[in-house]
């Protein structure tokens, strides 16, 4: 039993508490002991309270936080430690910097609350709140709809952050699993057609190779930043070798690893080899106009004419001026080439696996459920090539005609 009663010359009979503190072992004990209280119902109580704030202390030094660390008692201040936890565990700067974006959409009033009066009712109100007026345009600031994809980006942030709250012990449960995020709409990632990439990548200008970009950027399917920090050593024997991504954030441009942290070999068409070489030519110069001051160091295909680093952010702010520009389809950027080239591969019967590979999903099932519409097509084509195969007909099993 942890209570305990004491007499004083002075207090008379009083009460206490002592227990270990969470961790404790018999080689570093701590002692957690108050007095002072008048009753045996008063001890119990205020030790019941001090052994949660203990264990919450330990839970939390036990995650990295500190004992010394103050306590989260409301969303904004479990928010804060969870963006701080995952700036600690090396999450990516570009994942970190769309969680606080996301956050900052959430209402003063709800981030203002303790966490235990936080209710899925409440969640459910906030997520119908954003879907009405949780935006703002850039320009003027007015209020403006999120999308259902946006608000359930957000409750997915909420309820991760829960989740360390209750390994923690903040809280007992997780509201946003109870409560109703809205569910977006299944959509076709939307693809160009071959002849509207040749226009796109024609009609695209500029000192900085932006054709080439988009030719690479067609034909292989990789992601803006693993275009972007291409190497020359990394082009060898007609393969393009991707490990590498080159991210934007707020603090500035950075190299990093692939999105799934694992290099893959690409092999490059024959007319981007002969495209890409004519490009180096044209690089080349400009690497003697700037002698001494051209980044050499960085070895990029892509850069700007002195050798430093492309933004990617205004990469593709320039090519989705040009897609409006030459009224191709609506929503088509500079992604759409990597949805393009992986349903052109599928829908012409190159098979999943090796499209997977090339676009560097983590898994086939990745690229199954998103090129699901390209799939489709190609599964009628086969029922089609087992009857063809089978010997079959479509006269077979039609009823005979009577003579």
């Amino acid at each position: 039993m942890s209570v305990h009663k004491r007499k004083e010359y002075r207090s008379g009979t009083i009460w206490y508490y002592a227990f270990d503190a969470p961790g404790s072992t018999r080689q570093n004990r701590r002692r957690v002991k108050e007095s002072g209280f008048a009753t045996k119902q008063e001890a119990i109580d205020a030790e019941a309270a001090r052994r949660t704030e203990e264990q919450k202390k330990y839970e939390m030094a036990k995650a990295g936080v500190g004992i010394t660390a103050e306590v989260p008692k409301t969303l904004a201040m479990l928010l804060e430690e969870f963006f701080r936890q995952h700036a600690d565990e090396k999450l990516a700067p570009k994942t970190i910097e769309r969680y606080h974006e996301q956050a900052a959409c959430l209402g003063p009033e709800l981030l203002a609350m303790p966490l235990a009066e936080i209710t899925p009712l409440q969640l459910s109100g906030e997520w119908t709140r954003l879907l009405r007026s949780g935006g703002h345009h850039r320009r003027t600031k007015k209020a403006r709809p999120l999308s259902a994809k946006t608000v359930r980006n957000i409750a997915g942030v909420l309820s991760s952050a829960f989740s360390r709250a209750i390994r923690w012990g903040l809280v007992t449960m997780n509201p946003v699993t109870n409560s109703e995020p809205p569910v977006p709409r299944k959509r076709i990632n939307m693809a160009l057609l071959p002849s509207e990439q040749s226009v796109l990548i024609e009609s695209a200008t500029g000192p900085l190779g932006l054709p080439m970009f988009l030719d690479m950027s067609a034909a292989t399917g990789a992601r803006r930043g693993e275009v972007l920090a291409l190497r020359w050593s990394d082009v060898q024997n007609g393969y393009a070798t991707i490990e590498r991504l080159l991210s934007q954030t707020n603090q500035g441009l950075e190299f990093k690893g692939t999105k799934t942290e694992r290099p893959r070999r690409v092999e490059l068409p024959p007319s981007a080899l002969a495209r890409l070489e004519n490009h180096r030519k044209r690089q080349d110069e400009l690497r003697r106009q700037f002698g001494p001051d051209y980044r050499a160091d960085l070895d990029l295909i892509f850069a700007n004419p002195d050798g430093t680093p492309l933004k990617p952010d205004s990469i593709s702010a320039t090519v989705s001026i040009l897609c409006r520009r030459l009224g191709l389809p609506k929503g088509a950027s500079l992604h759409t080439l990597r949805h393009s080239h992986a349903s052109v591969l599928l829908a012409n019967g190159v098979d999943l696996a090796t499209v997977s590979a090339r676009l560097g999903h983590s898994s086939v099932r990745v690229t199954a459920d998103i090129y699901s519409h390209a799939l489709r097509g190609r599964d009628r084509e086969a029922a089609c090539r087992w009857d063809e195969l089978m010997g079959r007909t479509a006269s077979e099993g039609q009823p005979k005609p009577v003579n």
